[in-house]
This record gives structure tokens, C-alpha cells and sequence, in this order.
């Protein structure tokens, strides 16, 4: 969840570090820190809260440096306080060391150190790791590291720097991603290629296990029992363009705005009109292969497993297969029952979720298939995954999902389709259901070319304390996810139901002061849609519709509706969702939250 970055090469590395890490401020933004190597030793600032509260303590820094390591922390242990900001260093302040991940043996470390007679001044098990790595220095800093990690259980993503090494980082993986930037005499380590890229979009990706030795002109890899690896260097395929704001007042607007385009990309080249079939090539699974899968698990967390829902409609419908959609963080603990004939489809927007690689790895050791569906190209999931499908919704900032979760779910569709088509779709029904995506893109544009209604409608209610979220069928996991994107980015306290539920419990909440949000599309259960918004209204709730166009009887039973287009049943969500995002969008705004990084919430979620 933390963001790393280092840096060394001929130029000042202060400025280099200050901009990697402010951009990957979205994996965390408790506390900041930096460490530089200088001609005099180790200089080290921190600073609680964000990062703008480090800039300050540096606004009028003189220090003379061409290589360090930089940290924006999401606390796990120690509270996000100066003393436990990173980085962290040893008791003769040379070592000094940033870390994403758990070291989950860390009080035994803790007090072997302390019978050494080490001191230990935080809460945090990070500055065990940089005490541990002085314990077994002996010379090498390298070989000290890798003797420190062989004795560590748990999850880390380091960079190390050292004033006895000064040309040198260290830097290894075990769970928590690392990147290394080959740049033309310099070289970068970090968490996110976005921190780097405006000055190389040549990466090497580290594996677990592995550790790199990096200078300003070359850089070397090992894995922790220190069998030499030679790296594949990979280029980039993301722009400067697409990790900066481009005049939008958030990422996260920016992000809702960018969906035709992602939506565009997600399809583009994989669908075959003449015979009515998606193309993924990437599933590396044969037609026959395909048509043998009796059950299709499907593991996520957060946004990620709202999207699964979705795909669970999606596959029993359309191709009849069983579809179990599971959270990541309690598939691999409630001993799931494994069938060889089952596909595990894990999906995750970073590729890097702790929960959802862990479960997928379980799968595959039971022997299972295992797809990935994910948006960074060579993150862990895909390179670990049998198979699987690129996204392509391009680098996603703001905390909150938007435009990656379309991306999944018009994703699960084109997968649905795919396995349809090989039992029970016909041609010209596959037809109609790749013209009905091809028109999804320009369908959205058409609904956020309306923003301003839905942004009138959030003024009226961004002072409610509750909301409710009611959908049916397909767009029951919408109203879930509407209600995760309000209570995510406004503080506001929601909840999604299955519309007929809500006579079971939530109705008792029901007042004036009440607003429901009730997707209320012309589909098979409209009526009983309607039944529950009267329920709703008898009450003196306040009812915000998501409707479908034309449909003029149900502005008289609401207070408000939002129309959207028509479109294919099963995918309705994709066009129901964007009014949600927009009206938690607005709220939030105008609540005054810091939209792109809501309190307590990082990104990337590397720790389970």
C-alpha cells in the first residue's frame, strides 16, 4: 500500500524522489519521508500527515545529493506519527531503509535484537528490518539484506540505502511489488512505474524473492538464495498524459470522464461481428478446453468483487455454467472445495492485491485454471495466471474505482459471451450482443453529457447522514457498488440491498430524512421495482430513480430521475453505474472530502 521510490544517477535527487513520491501518493498518505546520502553521511526528514506537510520541512533544504530513497506510508503498525514515518534506520544511522508489506515475525526479531543489545524507537516493525540488516552487515550490503530477509516471515517491498554503499540501493520483493527503472546513466526502484516515468519507461519487474543490486550505471538481480537472475526489460506503454489531471479538479472525475475511451479500449479488436464471438486470445484456453469448464469461480475484493457479481449474472445466463463469486480474503481459509474442471477468473485492478493473489495461487495448487483480469501489464497477477484479460482502462489514480471497474465488467461480458457462445448462444444472438457493446461507449458519453443534473441533485442531498441503494437481478451488485463509491470518497454512511430486502430491515431506517437510490430499469422486474419505490414513498423516503429513456410513468411516483439509455439487458450496469459514480463524485465535493484520497483508504491493497 506504501509507495517506495529510490533513486541514483548525476542529477539531484531530492526533486527526483519529492515527484515520485507525490505521485504515488494514492497508496498512502499517513506520513512521508526521505533519506539522502551525502558526502557527510545520512540525511533524513519525516513528517506526519501528507505529503505537503514533508515539502514544507524541505522548502528551504540546501543538501547536495545524487542518490536516496523516498516513502509515503500507510500505517499498518504504529500510528501514522513523525517517529513512525519511514524511513527508518539503524542505531548508527548509515542504514537506512523504506518498506511496503508485514513482517509478521517481527516481534520474535524485536527481541533478539533487544537481548543484542540494540534500541528499538518505534512502533513499527519496519525499523526492525533496518536494526536486523545492521545486525548481519558485515561489509557487503547486499549479502547483509538477503541474511536479514532469510530470517523474515511476511510481506515486503525494500529499498535500502547505506553511507558505507553510497553509488548502491538494495532493493527486494517478497509479495509487495517493485519496479526498477533503467534509465540512461541513473536508475530508479519503486513501487509504480508512474513515479519514474517521465524519466524512463524502461522497467524491470522483481519477482518474489528476488533482490536487486542497483547503481547509477548498471543494476543486478538475485533471488534470496542467491542464484543470479537475468532481468527482462519491458517497456511502458503508458503516457505522462494519462497520470496527470489534465485539467480535471480530481482524478477521479477525470477517471468517471475517461470511460468511453477505457470502454473503447476494454473491446477494441476482440470482437468478431461476422461470427458473433469475442477473441481473447490471452485466455490461452481452446474452444474445446473452454466448453469442458463445469464451474467458473470468480475471487476479488472491494470494487473488484461487485464487477464479479455482475459476472456471475452474466456467465449463468448467458453461458449456464455455476458461478460462485468469492472474497479473496476467505476463499483460501474455509478449505473451498476444488473440482479440476472449475476456472477461476481473479480479478484485480492493480494486479497486486494480496488477498486476491493468494487466493488464486491456492487454486492453482489444487490444480485449478487460473485467469487473471487485470489493468497493469506485468503486475504479479498476470505474470502468475495461466491466462487472462488486459483491461486496458490505463493508469487508474484516484482511490476510488471508476473506469476500471467498467473495464471489468464489460470484461466479464465479452467472457460470458465467449463461454455462450460455446454452449447455447447462437450466432445472431452473439451478433446482437457484441452491436449492443460496440454502442456501450458512446452510450456513456451520452449520460455523462448530463453530469450536471446528477451534480444538482447532489447539492439537494450532500448533508443526508444515510443512503440506501436498491437494485434487482443484474443491477443489484450496481446499487452495491454505488453505495461503496458514496461511503468511500464522502464518509457518508451507505448501504446497497436487494430491492425486496428491503422490507426485511432496512425499511425500518425509512423517514424524510431517507434518501434510497433505486435503479429502476424497463426489464423483467420492474414492477416489483416499482412496488418497492411505493414503499419507499409511503414512508416519506426520498427516491433518486436511475431509469431507463422514455420511460415517463415513473417520474411521477419519484423525486428525482436519471435517465439512461436503453440497451441489452445484461448489460445495463454499465450505464447504470456512471450516475452513481458522478452523484458520490459530487457529494463528496461538495461535503468538501478530498476525493482522490479518502482518510484510512489506499489504492493498492499489498497487505492481506
Amino acid at each position: 500500500m506504501c509507495g517506495i521510490v529510490g533513486y541514483v544517477g548525476p542529477k539531484q535527487a531530492q526533486p527526483i524522489l519529492m515527484k515520485g513520491i507525490k505521485r504515488l501518493e494514492y497508496r498512502g498518505y499517513d506520513s512521508a519521508g526521505i533519506a539522502l546520502l551525502t558526502d557527510s553521511g545520512l540525511f533524513v526528514t519525516k513528517a506526519a500527515g501528507k505529503i505537503i506537510e514533508l515539502e514544507k520541512l524541505l522548502a528551504n533544504s540546501t543538501v547536495q545529493s545524487n542518490r536516496g530513497i523516498a516513502h509515503t506510508r500507510w500505517a499498518t503498525h504504529g500510528e501514522p506519527t513523525t517517529l513512525n514515518a519511514h524511513p527508518h534506520t539503524d542505531n548508527t544511522d548509515e542504514i537506512a531503509l523504506v518498506h511496503n508489506g508485514i513482517i509478521e515475525n517481527y516481534r520474535t526479531l524485536k527481541s533478539f535484537l533487544i537481548s543484542k543489545g540494540y534500541t528499538i524507537q518505534t512502533e513499527t516493525d519496519t525499523e526492525i528490518l533496518a536494526q536486523l540488516i545492521r545486525f548481519c552487515y558485515k561489509g557487503d550490503l547486499t549479502e547483509a539484506v538477503r541474511e536479514a530477509l532469510n530470517q523474515v516471515e511476511g510481506t515486503y517491498g525494500i529499498a535500502v540505502i547505506s553511507s558505507e554503499h553510497p553509488d548502491t540501493i538494495v532493493a527486494a520483493r517478497m509479495g509487495s511489488p517493485l519496479v526498477i527503472g533503467d534509465g540512461d546513466g541513473e536508475n530508479f526502484v519503486a513501487s509504480d512505474v508512474s513515479a519514474m516515468l517521465d524519466h524512463t519507461n524502461r522497467v524491470v519487474y522483481l519477482d518474489d524473492g528476488e533482490i536487486a543490486t542497483v547503481t547509477s550505471d548498471s543494476y543486478s538481480v538475485t533471488t534470496i538464495q542467491n542464484v543470479k537472475i537475468s532481468p527482462q526489460v519491458e517497456e511502458v506503454g503508458w503516457t505522462l498524459d494519462e497520470i496527470e489531471k489534465g485539467g480535471y479538479d480530481h482524478f477521479m472525475l477525470k477517471e468517471i470522464h475517461e470511460q468511453p475511451t477505457t470502454l473503447r479500449n476494454a473491446i477494441r479488436g476482440r470482437l468478431n461481428f461476422e461470427e458473433g464471438i469475442p477473441r481473447l486470445n490471452g485466455l490461452n484456453l481452446q474452444y474445446d478446453e473452454l466448453r469442458e469448464i463445469k464451474k467458473v469461480i470468480i475471487t476479488a475484493c472491494g470494487t473488484s468483487w461487485n464487477a464479479g457479481l455482475i459476472g456471475e449474472y452474466l456467465l449463468e445466463e448467458l453461458a449456464r455454467v455455476p458461478c460462485e463469486v468469492e472474497y479473496a480474503s476467505e476463499f483460501r481459509y474455509r478449505s473451498p472445495i476444488f473440482d479440476p474442471s472449475s476456472l477461476l477468473l481473479a480479478i484485480s485492478q492493480s494486479g497486486e492485491t494480496a488477498d486476491t493473489l493468494a487466493a488464486m495461487r491456492e487454486a492453482q495448487k489444487h490444480g485449478i485454471t487460473s485467469l487473471g483480469l487485470v489493468n497493469v501489464v506485468g503486475s504479479t497477477i498476470a505474470r502468475e495466471s495461466d491466462g487472462g484479460v488486459y483491461l486496458h482502462a490505463g493508469p487508474e489514480i484516484g482511490v476510488a474505482s471508476t473506469k476500471a471497474f467498467t473495464s471489468q465488467v464489460i470484461t466479464l461480458s465479452m467472457i460470458a459471451s465467449l463461454l455462450g457462445r460455446m454452449r447455447m448462444v447462437s450466432v445472431q444472438q452473439g451478433q446482437e450482443i457484441i452491436q449492443y457493446l460496440e454502442d456501450i461507449p458512446s452510450q456513456v458519453e451520452q449520460i455523462l453529457s448530463n453530469a450536471d443534473q446528477v451534480e444538482a441533485i447532489a447539492e439537494q442531498y450532500h448533508k443526508a447522514d444515510n443512503f440506501l441503494y436498491l437494485g434487482r437481478g443484474i443491477n443489484f451488485p450496481v446499487a452495491l457498488e454505488g453505495a461503496l463509491k458514496l461511503k468511500e470518497i464522502s464518509y457518508i454512511h451507505a448501504e446497497g440491498y436487494p430491492a425486496a430486502e428491503m422490507k426485511h430491515g432496512p425499511i425500518a431506517l425509512i423517514d424524510e430524512n431517507m434518501p434510497v437510490v433505486v435503479i429502476a430499469l424497463k426489464d423483467p422486474v420492474y414492477d416489483k421495482v416499482m412496488s418497492n419505490i411505493a414503499e419507499v414513498r409511503s414512508r416519506n423516503g426520498k427516491v433518486i430513480a436511475i431509469a431507463t429513456e422514455g420511460d415517463t410513468e415513473i417520474a411521477e411516483k419519484v423525486n428525482h430521475v436519471i435517465y439512461i439509455p436503453k440497451t441489452y439487458r445484461l448489460l445495463t450496469p454499465l450505464l447504470s453505474i456512471i450516475p452513481l459514480q458522478l452523484l458520490a463524485y459530487y457529494i463528496a465535493v461538495k461535503r468538501g472530502c478530498h476525493v482522490d484520497q479518502p482518510r484510512n483508504l489506499a489504492k493498492s491493497v499489498t497487505v492481506e
